[in-house]
Formats: C-alpha cells, sequence, structure tokens
C-alpha cells in the first residue's frame, strides 16, 4: 500500500480524493495540508511515496511547493491538481517544474486511480 498526502485549500476536494484513495485499498492517506507551506512540512515529517498537491492555494501556492519538495527530495512523485481553466499551461508548466503528473477538477475516482497507479 502507499502513502499519500493529500494537498488542496478546499476541505470538500480533500476529503472527496482521500475518499477515492482509502476505498481503493491501495492507497494510505497520511496526510492533509491546505497551503503549500503546510505540504512542504507536512512531506518533510512523513516522507509520502505520493503527493497529490492543489495547484492554486493561499501562503504558498502548489507550484512553489512542489519546487521546494523537489528540493527535498529529488525523486519526490508529485501528482498536480488543477481546476479546468487554462488547464494546457499549468500542465506543461507543473512537469517542467518535475511532477509526474497533473489531473484536472472536477475529477473521477478511475481517473485519479489510473494515474497515480502509472506513477512509478
Amino acid at each position: 500500500m502507499r502513502s499519500v498526502l493529500v494537498v488542496d485549500d478546499s476541505t470538500t476536494v480533500a476529503k472527496q480524493l482521500s475518499k477515492i484513495l482509502e476505498e481503493s485499498g491501495r492507497y494510505k492517506v497520511v496526510g492533509h495540508a491546505s497551503d503549500g507551506l503546510e505540504a512542504v512540512k507536512q512531506y518533510k515529517a512523513a516522507s509520502p511515496d505520493l503527493v497529490c498537491m492543489d495547484v492554486v492555494m493561499p501562503n504558498l501556492d502548489g507550484m512553489q511547493a512542489l519546487r521546494m519538495i523537489k528540493q527535498i527530495n529529488g525523486d519526490a512523485r508529485v501528482v498536480m491538481i488543477s481546476s479546468v481553466g487554462g488547464v494546457a499551461d499549468k500542465v506543461t508548466e507543473c512537469l517542467k517544474a518535475g511532477a509526474v503528473n497533473v489531473v484536472s477538477k472536477p475529477f473521477d475516482a478511475k481517473k485519479v486511480l489510473d494515474v497515480l497507479d502509472s506513477v512509478k
């Protein structure tokens, strides 16, 4: 079972994502963060196998947090979660910054699990 840190400033989205992951039986959610600063702290504390991180958040956005996590661990596996507006630009930017994939909101369970299952 792989450990996952869920990062989203929307409690609703975080709960929805956690439920999808936990119910699959393949993932264990080891922490929640609501902004990038908290994400970096939780990443250091939990060392999860995967991070699912929202792009747009207060204090420190997902892109900045992604870069910081990659500095802590160059092998970190981060899947960015982006809302539909301007996804094409964000996808390229996220991948250049080191994300392994990008999932757009609203997401469905199968797509999320397919993306996470494909991360080696």
